[in-house]
Order: structure tokens, then sequence, then C-alpha cells
């Protein structure tokens, strides 16, 4: 019955015309950005693994740009089985399984590959399991990028100079903390509104990895980008839970196996082309700050950590410290 169910939410069948087989499970694969971003890229990736190893059973419709809505409308559309998969950054999903507000802290990586042993072990499946009852399914993470500082205003060197700043974020507690953190005024605006938001001066300026600021042309309404690495933004890839129990278990074992050869390509892709979408903005009219004062930065957010010791455990923020 949930098959059935399945098939007339997804437009599926079962039905052959001559020896062309048509797929079982049309799914949805939804994200906020280009057809360009490696969240693409990875997503097509997938799509490929999906389709060939199910021998065409499933097949998977990807939705860039987000034309299926914000995350926070991508991820309730995967709770109820109406998108399949999401590819996203962490921050709204926070809003689901608060556990997540732990990646969302400034400084907390020192690198990707500090970032994968926690992403991709112990620390990684733990902060996940709020999402099941909630009805999403984590697969993995992806990457979005190191984020980094855009404004109209001024140049930004140290964490001062970002002092009175209305800075576009992401609707995540510790991301507002750490934009008040700086002196600034943290605004929640949808990803998909902030490049009006920005060419129309409701914000001065906002945080996001390379990949966005250069791809969603952000540069050609922003004079100054600070490469201020405040965060490393893992990409969650999440999955309808619903939708996952409803197929059989062979197609679920290539669901699981083709997200993990999905992510690892999708990661390669974007380290390597994040160097070259540097150039790209080195060669654009933004002025970057290449070099901040990191600490500057670093000591400014110490309250964030405080803030949200209780909340998100200081025995699992000393965890993920010590895993560097």
């Amino acid at each position: 019955m949930l098959v059935i169910v399945l098939c007339i939410l997804s437009g599926c069948s079962n039905a052959t015309k001559g020896n062309e087989r048509k797929a079982e499970y049309v799914l949805r694969l939804g994200h906020l950005q280009t057809e360009t971003h490696p969240y693409q890229k990875g997503a097509l990736k997938f799509k490929e693994l999906v389709e060939e190893r199910s021998n065409g059973r499933i097949q998977i419709d990807i939705f860039p740009s987000s034309q299926l809505g914000n995350g926070r409308d991508q991820i309730e559309g995967a709770q109820i089985g109406t998108i399949h998969f999401h590819i996203g950054s962490v921050a709204p999903v926070t809003n689901f399984a608060p556990k997540f507000n732990l990646l969302n802290l400034p400084y907390l990586f020192e690198s990707r590959e500090h970032a994968f042993r926690v992403l991709d072990g112990v620390i990684g499946q733990e902060i996940s399991k709020d999402l099941e009852s909630k009805g999403l399914l984590n697969l993995g993470y992806m990457e979005n990028g190191w984020r980094h500082l855009t404004n109209n205003k001024k140049p930004i060197k140290t964490s001062e100079d970002a002092s009175g700043l209305k800075l576009r974020v992401q609707e995540s507690p510790p991301y507002i903390s750490f934009v008040k953190a700086l002196g600034s005024a943290p605004v929640p605006i949808p990803f998909g509104e902030l490049y009006t938001a920005l060419e129309q001066k409701v914000v001065d300026g906002q945080e996001n990895p390379l990949a966005q600021i250069y791809l969603n042309k952000l540069h050609e309404v922003q004079q100054y980008l600070t490469l201020s690495a405040h965060n490393y933004d893992a990409a969650i890839f999440l999955m309808s839970k619903t939708t996952f129990d409803t197929l059989p278990p062979d197609l679920q074992e290539i669901i699981r196996e083709s997200s993990k050869e999905a992510i690892q390509y999708e990661r390669k892709v974007a380290e390597k082309e994040e160097q070259h979408l540097l150039e790209q903005l080195r060669a654009s009219d933004i002025q970057i700050e290449e070099n901040p004062d990191l600490e500057s930065f670093r000591k400014a957010v110490e309250p964030v950590y405080k803030e949200f010791e209780e909340s998100i455990g200081k025995d699992l923020i000393r965890e993920v410290k010590n895993l560097k």
C-alpha cells in the first residue's frame, strides 16, 4: 500500500513502452544553489550512480536554485515525502534537531580534515539521531565550504572593523550570536532573497562560502570581501525517511552506497573549485582582505561558546576540539 501511495505522490509508473522500462520510483532532489555549484555536481553524480545501479528502477529528478522553496520548505517537504532528497546548509536543520547547532559554532574546525573526522565519525552520527523521529534521514555531509564576510561599507581586517554593520545571516541561533559578538546587527533573510536585499541595501553585508558569493553574483553588489573563514559549512544530505522506508532493501542499499560515493565526489569538486573561485573574485571589482587578524575574530566569538555550552554540551564541544 505504501509503495502505491509513493508512486502516486512521485508520479512513477510500472508501465512500459516498447522495450523501454519506466522507473518504479521517481524521486525529487532539491537544493538552493545554481546549476554550476558543487551541490549540483554532487547531485548529478548521485543521480548517475542510483539510476545505473538500480537499472532504471529509480529516477532522480534534480531541482536547483530554490525551485522547491527555501531550505526550511524543502526540509519540511522531505518530512512528509513530497520532496525526497535535500542538500543544504545545516542551519535550517537546527529547527528540527537542535544538536546541529554544534556545527554552526564559529571557528569550530581547524581544517577540512578535522571537519571530516567529526562529520564522518561518531559525533556526526550522534547529532543526527533526533532527525529520524522527525521523518528525516541523514545520508551524510557534502561540502558548502568555508564561510567569509562581505559588506558594502568598509574593509574588515579585525573583528572590531565589523562593528556597526547590518549583516544577513541564516536563521540559526549560533550565526545570529556570531554576528552580535562582532558588534553587528544580524538580519535573517532567506538565501533566495539575498541578492535583492544587498542590491537594495536592506543589509550592508552577509557571510557565505566563495561558491555562493561568486556563482550567485553577490560580489557584484558588495564592495569588500574578508577571508574570515569563520565556519566550515557542512552540507547535509537529507532523505525523506518515509520514502526510504517504503523502498525495498536492495534499493535502500543502493541509495546508501551511492550517497557515500557522491559525497566524496562533491567534496573533492568543492575543494578544487574553491581556489579557482578565489582567482575569479580577485579579477573582479571586489576588494579582498586575504590576511585578516583571525585571532581577533576567535577572541571576539568566545562568548558564543559560553552561550551554547549548556544546550549543545560542553563535553561534546571538547570532544570535537580534541579531534583536531
